[in-house]
C-alpha cells in the first residue's frame, strides 16, 4: 500500500456466478455513497468496479475486486485468477469481445469493459499472463 492508505473493502468474485454479478460494485458504490464521496466520482468508479467484476464473471476462473482508499485518491483492483488475455491491444479496441455468444444472449460481452475503464480512469494499468489479469483503476480526489 502507498503512503495516505486509509482502508480496504474486498470482495470475491466468482466465475459465471451470474446470479451475484454486480454485488461487489454496488456495495463499493454505497459504500463510498456513505462518505460522502462527489457523486461524478462514484459515477466513474461504479462504472469500472461493474465492468471489472464483470469481467471477471464472463472471463476468468475467478478473482477479487478491491476498493482501496486513500487521502487523495481511490484505486479499484481487480485481480482474477487466468486464463489471461490472449490479445491485450485487441481487448482493448471497443467493441471486440472473446464472450461466448451464450453470454451475449444475457445482454453481456459487448467489448466494452476494458475501453470504460481506461474512458473513465484517471490512471489505468494492465497485467496479464496465463495465470491471471490485473487491473489497476485510479480516480483521483
Amino acid at each position: 500500500m502507498n503512503e495516505g492508505f486509509l482502508k480496504r473493502y474486498s470482495f470475491n468474485i466468482a466465475a459465471n456466478d451470474f446470479m451475484s454479478a454486480g454485488k461487489g460494485s454496488s456495495s463499493i458504490k454505497n459504500i463510498l455513497k456513505s462518505m460522502g464521496i462527489d457523486a461524478t466520482v462514484i459515477r466513474k468508479i461504479a462504472i469500472v468496479s461493474y465492468e471489472a467484476e464483470m469481467n471477471i464473471v464472463i472471463h476468468s476462473l475467478g478473482g477479487e475486486l478491491h476498493c482501496d482508499l486513500y487521502d487523495n485518491k481511490i484505486i479499484i483492483l481487480s485481480e482474477d485468477a487466468g486464463p489471461g488475455i490472449e490479445d491485450l491491444n485487441l481487448a482493448l479496441t471497443e467493441g471486440y469481445s472473446t464472450a461466448p455468444e451464450s453470454i451475449r444472449e444475457l445482454g453481456f460481452g459487448a467489448g466494452m469493459g476494458l475501453p470504460n475503464m481506461m474512458k473513465y480512469s484517471d490512471d489505468f494499468k494492465i497485467t496479464t499472463g496465463r495465470d491471471g489479469t490485473v487491473i489497476k483503476i485510479t480516480f483521483l480526489m
